[in-house]
This record gives structure tokens, sequence and C-alpha cells, in this order.
């Protein structure tokens, strides 16, 4: 009997999918909404492939009810850092880039790597998602509305307009903020958690929020490295023989809002954090430009936030200091 592996292209619209058998792929493609989801499980079935595993990548909500529903019907589901799988797209030579051709790139990974399998996040964890997540649409929407009353509209009512819309913008978001403190403090695993985080200074209240959101589950990651890279604050390096040579860049690739979360907490670090000032320091005397130290800050902040997690222990300040004395 052949064991199938199943990989899954997300987009809004489709799930683009590629079943593998170890030989050979039959590829189709499905509406990303419940009906498909239907439709993608009968597939299975014709293809007598209802217990094969199924990959996809950790590439936002768009992914989240799917796995969710492969899941609750038995799969066993893996959702993996998509700078995996590019990687692992390298190694094997894969030039073509087209949703057809990640599915089945999906599907190869899935049958030689064994990906750690998804646990869905928990009611709660998801209900903290979707309050954060619409705090971060609402604010983007409200940069919106404040670039236009700034852009030189002269229209009195069109600026009346903009200001009456401004207002409610400013006041769903405050109340948008007061549930996800009052859904954080009623969770007892949340309210651990975030009490960790905000014992980093530098972090307060909403980024660790925002982090809990994004990541509810710090197992899922062997290092803080990996977690890194899921966030996308790992450096690119490139290098070609002597005389091509580029500064390192972040990769990006990754979750976006987990990397927008730590931005000004990085500033904050920077100028009251004192484990994080020394490692600016070493930086400065290297000589690394600003933009590069700040970007380092945010990924050692996650490294931090990981080691508070991971151990169950709040921040030390003195963490550098009580080495020194100890060793």
């Amino acid at each position: 009997m052949s064991t199938f592996y199943l990989g899954v292209d997300v987009s809004k619209a489709t799930l683009d999918v590629a079943l593998y058998d170890g030989k050979r792929y039959h590829t189709a493609s499905f509406d990303n909404q419940a009906d498909g989801f239907r439709r993608l499980f009968k597939w299975l079935k014709k293809h007598n492939a209802r217990g094969c595993a199924i990959c996809l990548e950790a590439t936002g909500r768009y992914g989240d009810a799917f796995a969710m529903a492969a899941h609750e019907r038995g799969y066993r589901v893996s959702v993996v850092n998509p700078v995996r799988v590019k990687a692992y797209a390298t190694s094997q030579m894969r030039r073509n880039k087209t949703d057809r051709e990640d599915a089945k790139t999906l599907a190869h990974f899935c049958a030689t790597q064994s990906p750690q399998q998804w646990q869905p996040p928990s009611e709660s964890e998801r209900e903290l998602q979707a309050l954060t997540r619409q705090l971060d649409a609402l604010k983007d929407a409200r940069q919106r509305e404040r670039n236009r009353l700034q852009s030189g509209i002269t229209s009195a009512a069109v600026r009346a307009s903009l200001e009456a819309h401004l207002a409610f913008l400013d006041a769903q978001i405050d109340e948008l903020q007061q549930l996800i403190e009052a859904h954080i403090a009623q969770d007892a695993d949340l309210k651990s958690k975030h009490d960790l985080i905000v014992s980093i200074i530098g972090i307060g209240s909403l980024t660790a929020a925002l982090f809990l959101a994004e990541v509810p589950d710090i197992t899922r990651f062997d290092s803080a490295a990996q977690l890194a890279a899921y966030a996308g604050l790992t450096p690119r390096q490139h290098q070609s023989g002597s005389s091509v040579y580029k500064p390192a860049r972040l990769s990006k690739r990754g979750n976006r809002r987990l990397r927008s979360a730590l931005f000004m907490p990085a500033f904050a670090a920077i100028r009251f954090n004192p484990l994080i000032q020394t490692f600016v320091q070493r930086l400065e005397q290297r000589g690394k430009r600003r933009i590069v130290i700040v970007s380092a800050v945010m990924r050692k902040l996650l490294h931090i936030i990981y080691g508070v997690l991971k151990n169950n222990t709040g921040f030390d300040p003195d963490y550098l200091v009580n080495s020194s004395a100890t060793a």
C-alpha cells in the first residue's frame, strides 16, 4: 500500500495541491473555502489517500481554515516555515516557480523531511490572534486616513468626514486594546507568558500580546534561531568568489506581523535595556550601520523572548554582571 503526501500551495482564493506517492504526482486546484475543502477531501478519497500527510507553508491566515479542517478530519498536518521550503527547493534544483510546482515541492518536502506535526491553537489563542489582527487592520486604516488628511485636501466637507472617521477609528482601537488586555488577563496560561515577556525592558503589553498571537506555542521551535528565521529576522548573505560581495540584509521571508511588532520595542530597548545597550556598543565598535544595529536588536529581543518563555524565567537585566561574577 502506497504512502501519500499532499503538498498544498495556499493563496487567498485557491488551494493548488499535489499528491505524491513516492513515484508520481497528481495535481488539482480547489477553492479556498469550506466547499472547496470538501471537494479536496473527496478527491483524496478517490485516490485512496485518506490517510496522507499534508504539508503547507506558514504564510498567514489564508491557510488556517484548511489546516484546521484537515486536522479535524484526522490528517497529519504540518505547517512549515517558507524559508525551509525555499532552501529545500533550491537544494533540489527546482527552477520553475508556479503554484502547481510549489505544491509538488511541498509534497516532496513532506515525504523526505518528516516535518513536525502541527497542533492547532486553542480557542483562546485563536481569539487573541483575531483581536490583534483586527487591531492591526484598524491601525492601518487610521494611518491611511491620516495620510489623506495631510495630503492637501481643501474641501471642508471632506476634511470633516476624515476627522470624524479618524475619531471613530481611535475609539475602536482603544476599545480593542482593552479587549485584548481583558482577554489575556482571564486566561492563566496567556497571562503567565505575557508577564514573562513584559519583564523584558523595552517590550510593552501590546507587543507581548502580538507575539503570543503569532507564536502561541514556543515549543514549535527547537531554537531561538529557528524562531528568528520564522520571523524573517535572519541575515541573508550575498557573496560570490572574491569579487562580488553585498552587505548582509534581512531575509524578510517570514511572519511580517512579528517583525513589525518588534520594530519600535527595539528603539526602546536601545535606550533603556542595559543588556541591549552593551550589545549595541559592540556592534557600533565594529562599525555597523544604524539600520543594521536596529535589525540586530530586533533579532536579539526575539532570542530573549524565546529564552524567558523556554526557561519560564523573567528577564534579568543584570545577566551579564551576574554571569561574570559566578564565572
